[in-house]
């Protein structure tokens, strides 16, 4: 009897685990269908002309790769007529931000299309620098738009250390070689240093923003504080050119890319997580380990807090 039974729990763990292979697959094929329904550059497949590319720009900025990826698509395929960043953004990482404004700058210059970016509640610091590539700026009335500036933080835990009895060993070749170490304080020498880093970046955030707005450097660094202003108040500022939400911005550079009527709106298309993914990916990506708690490195910012 006591056997009878040990083979029927193991029939009945079998039928389960059957069932959850079965439903992982089914999960999965569907995930695939849902990506193969659109077309292979990264987009809705399109039928004639009068298309609109959007690419939204929102979170934190930290990386350029899909961002840069798919603003060269659109400007290589010739049924997108046009180019709308639809941005929620306070910014990012200054590197990153840098090179999608480049990359902006490069299709404006090429004159195919047009390139705008429509701000929707946030477009500041990283963002805004992004934005001031475009065409033109739309942004509601409401939008938090500018944070012309530059940020670097990190957090001090030398008296944590000490608490814990733990003596941090460093071995160096450079005297500003572990400038930044998060476990003491930093010398004035190295505020200078990272002064001068932050000074120069900025030099660069209101050049390349000049340069975008048609406006002299000059004229910009009043602006160039950090601070942040309404979309009302932007506009008089030459910070944006048109008060307006994204549908303004989007019929508007559709009727300015010779387009008559409702533009098609083409999106790059947004990878869905199958139960598969989340079986197969890699426990250190779903939780940081307890040392990254307390690591927080030391970096650039075009970004508003």
């Amino acid at each position: 009897m006591n056997e009878m039974k040990r083979h029927s729990g193991w029939f009945w763990l079998l039928i389960g685990a059957g069932l959850l292979f079965g439903l992982i697959v089914v999960a999965s094929v569907l995930g695939l269908l849902a990506l193969h329904s659109f077309d292979s550059g990264g987009s809705f497949a399109s039928i004639g002309g009068g298309n609109v590319g959007v690419i939204d720009i929102d979170g934190v900025i930290m990386s350029a790769d899909s961002t840069v990826d798919q603003l060269r698509k659109f400007n290589d395929d010739d049924s997108i007529k046009a180019i709308v960043m639809h941005i929620d953004s306070p910014g990012g990482a200054a590197a990153p931000s840098q090179e999608i404004y480049n990359e902006v700058i490069r299709i404006r210059k090429e004159h195919k299309k047009p390139i705008v970016a429509s701000i929707e509640s946030v477009g500041a610091s990283g963002a805004y620098y992004i934005a001031s590539g475009a065409n033109r700026i739309y942004a509601n009335d409401a939008s938090i738009v500018g944070s012309i500036g530059v940020i670097m933080e990190w957090t001090n835990y030398g008296d944590l250390l000490k608490w814990a009895k733990l003596q941090p060993e460093v071995i160096k070749g450079g005297r500003l070689k572990d400038a930044g170490s998060a476990d003491r304080p930093m010398t004035p020498e190295e505020r200078a240093y990272f002064q001068g880093l932050v000074d120069n970046m900025h030099a660069q955030f209101i050049r390349d923003v000049a340069a975008g707005r048609g406006i002299k450097p000059d004229q910009l660094k009043p602006l160039a504080t950090g601070q942040v202003w309404t979309g009302e108040e932007a506009l008089p500022l030459h910070l944006i050119d048109q008060a307006g939400g994204f549908r303004v911005a989007l019929l508007d550079t559709a009727h300015r890319a010779g387009i008559s009527g409702e533009p098609n709106v083409i999106k790059p298309a947004r990878h869905h997580k199958t139960i598969l993914d989340m079986l197969t990916t890699d426990t250190d990506s779903l939780f940081s380990a307890p040392e990254q708690l307390l690591e927080k490195h030391a970096g650039f910012y075009f970004l508003w807090r």
